[in-house]
């Protein structure tokens, strides 16, 4: 499933085509993805402008003319494909050829600066949902979503807030959607090598007895904030399905530092340890037991 940067790599990549534009139609090809799509769904966005696009957690968040949100999320295999008129070279526009099958083409955007977006979804496990906005934060989808881990939402103090008195692994802490927004597998395993830290590590060890955040809270807090802008930066981790809104693949999960290097040598410099992958509540880990403590 997209991760945190993967998400936001993809709504960098649809602003400039999307946000201000209005929807001239919308093409629902099927009924359901892993939902049913809302009731009148093409009729209630046709017509309407986008006003801006933006993330929370792992999901994108259209702002639609009328206090009405578009959430959509890509589940295991969600696309946005582009496409914009020939010749189109103005400031801030791209062009983007469509790419995959196109028989799980299931939702068209036709917009009014000509762009065509198309929501491409092999297996079907995302969703969209239409949320008036000054209900999206008690949402069942939202309600219970915690601090974002990018910008100034998240340092050391509000860390150990967070996992004062936690005896979950430093690990199962950040996966906790409750506690930190967004955080998924690999950015969790490259977080705590980049931070020096045990996976199975209690969360509550990194925070001190009246509450205040260690050295080691303050050097999580940078490397989560680190990893995920150099993930956004090189373009996501792409595993397999996932893609870009121009269908390109990302390319961060060839400078990951321990993530999938099972049994390669550590690449912290001085450090002659060797990634070892342990499962966590189901999960693969991977860390390098010499230099995470």
């Amino acid at each position: 499933m997209p991760e945190l940067p993967e998400v936001e790599t993809v709504r960098r990549g649809l602003e400039p085509v999307m946000s201000g534009a209005r929807i001239v139609r919308l093409e629902q090809r099927r009924a359901d993805l892993r939902f049913p799509f809302p009731e009148r769904f093409a009729e209630r966005l046709q017509g309407r402008r986008i006003d801006a696009l933006s993330r929370r957690a792992k999901y994108l968040l259209a702002d639609i003319e009328g206090e009405l949100a578009l959430v959509m999320h890509l589940g295991m295999s969600g696309r946005f494909l582009v496409e914009t008129p020939a010749g189109n070279g103005a400031p801030g526009d791209f062009h983007f050829a469509a790419g995959g099958n196109a028989t799980h083409d299931h939702v068209v955007f036709h917009l009014s600066n000509g762009a065509r977006v198309t929501y491409n979804d092999v297996r079907r496990f995302g969703f969209m949902l239409l949320v008036p906005w000054d209900e999206l934060e008690t949402h069942a989808l939202f309600r219970h979503i915690g601090v974002e881990p990018l910008g100034n939402a998240l340092d050391a103090q509000v860390l150990a807030a967070l996992f004062a008195g936690r005896r979950a692994p430093l690990k199962a802490a950040l996966l906790d959607q409750r506690l930190i927004a967004g955080l998924g597998n690999i950015y969790v395993c490259e977080a705590l090598h980049r931070a020096g830290l045990a996976p199975d590590r209690p969360a509550g060890s990194i925070v001190t007895a009246d509450g205040k955040p260690t050295e080691a809270a303050l050097r999580l807090t940078l490397a989560i904030r680190d990893v995920l802008n150099d993930a956004i930066a090189a373009g996501g981790s792409t595993l397999r399905d996932f893609a870009h809104t121009d269908g390109n693949l990302g390319y961060f999960q060839h400078t990951f530092r321990v993530y999938g290097r099972e049994g390669e040598p550590c690449v912290t410099p001085g450090c002659r340890g060797t990634v070892k992958r342990i499962v966590q509540s189901g999960r693969s880990t991977f860390f390098c037991p010499e230099c995470q403590q």
